[in-house]
């Protein structure tokens, strides 16, 4: 296909508010330099980090920064992507044109200084809400064999890839007991479902008006004030935080894990480190991503061994209204944005 000098897109000109996104239909199209490929963006997942980036949540307390510290501006977000190949920068090998690509959300660049490095798609360099996006050759894993559409696995790389992340941090195991907050969300959702996978034994915890999908599998559904049963489980895996962390690591039994890799209720918890300690409790935060664990999950999106929950989808323009939906939480699973056609 003939590659336009110009896309659409949603640029982000600061940290704030819906208003700090503008759309632009002039936005220069990037070519792929040495180990680099150009991807026409299918479809877009929405995502709380994308709000998070935007506000500059990620820096603390007065510091508004992306993941890893102050962001350029103009920014094209966007942390779920999923494309087609359309060019190949120099030494690129092992992907074809034509091929259908994600990659993850957080990807490892390391340094000389910091080993563990990483970097996040629409947020250290630009993401997926635009019409193409530029990807180093390295983070992308081929999707073309699954039988999901172009729908459904973009909505799936970072909050996917955030539970089964979570899950493998936590080495959840066949029959285990494990709790599962904002069990209705993106990352929620995603983790029961993953978590099923695994054999577990699976509590989700939400809004009962929304539980609808958790009934669906069965999984048995704790109301999002609720209380968890003390010490009745092997593992939880929370992304809610706030006022009821010390609740949870009190649901867990001794010598049981917990996980966590969102605060969407709080960041500031308050707990008592002597419950940790005389239970032998285990806590894990999960972020960075080993390639090999982002594999697995792509070995479960192109065998189709689940489905994501899609609730809804919007023209990429329509942005701020998907990204109010999300922070409403006006629906369970998943939002994706779909760009407008591609110029040719």
């Amino acid at each position: 296909m003939t590659i336009p000098a110009t896309m659409s897109g949603v640029q982000l000109i600061r940290h704030g508010g819906p208003e700090a996104l503008v759309w632009r239909d002039d936005i220069p199209v990037p070519r792929p330099g040495a180990g680099e490929v150009l991807v026409r963006v299918l479809a877009a997942g929405v995502n709380m980090t994308d709000i998070n980036t935007r506000v500059g949540w990620y820096g603390g307390e007065g510091r508004a920064a992306g993941w890893s510290g102050s962001m350029g501006f103009p920014r094209i977000q966007g942390s779920d992507l999923c494309g087609r190949i359309v060019a190949l920068g120099d030494g690129v090998e092992g992907l074809a044109l034509g091929a259908r690509v994600i990659c993850p959300t957080n990807q490892h660049e390391p340094t000389a200084e910091n080993p563990i490095a990483f970097v996040s798609i629409g947020s250290e360099f630009d993401g997926a809400f635009a019409q193409y996006c530029l990807v180093k050759a390295r983070h992308l894993h081929d999707v073309s064999a699954s039988p999901l559409s172009d729908v459904e696995i973009g909505a799936m790389p970072c909050a996917y890839g955030t539970a089964h992340n979570l899950l493998h941090r936590a080495q959840v195991a066949v029959g285990e007991r494990v709790l599962v907050t904002g069990a209705s969300g993106g990352v929620g959702l995603a983790a029961v479902q993953l978590a099923l996978l695994r054999g577990a034994e699976v509590t989700g915890q939400c809004s009962l008006s929304k539980s609808a999908p958790l009934r669906a599998m069965n999984v048995a559904v704790l109301a999002r004030d609720g209380v968890p049963q003390d010490k009745a489980f092997d593992v939880v895996i929370d992304v809610v935080g706030g006022d009821g962390w010390q609740q949870r690591l009190d649901a867990l039994r001794p010598g049981g894990r917990y996980a966590t890799s969102g605060a969407v209720a709080g960041a500031m918890v308050q707990g008592d480190l002597r419950r940790v300690y005389l239970n032998d409790l285990t806590i894990y935060g999960a972020t960075h991503q080993p390639r090999e664990v982002f594999a697995g999950l792509v070995t479960i999106i192109n065998t189709a061994r689940l489905r994501p929950v899609v609730s809804n989808t919007y023209p990429l323009r329509d942005i701020g209204r998907a990204q109010a939906d999300l922070a409403a939480g006006r629906f369970p699973g998943k939002l994706v944005l779909i760009p407008s056609e591609t110029k040719t």
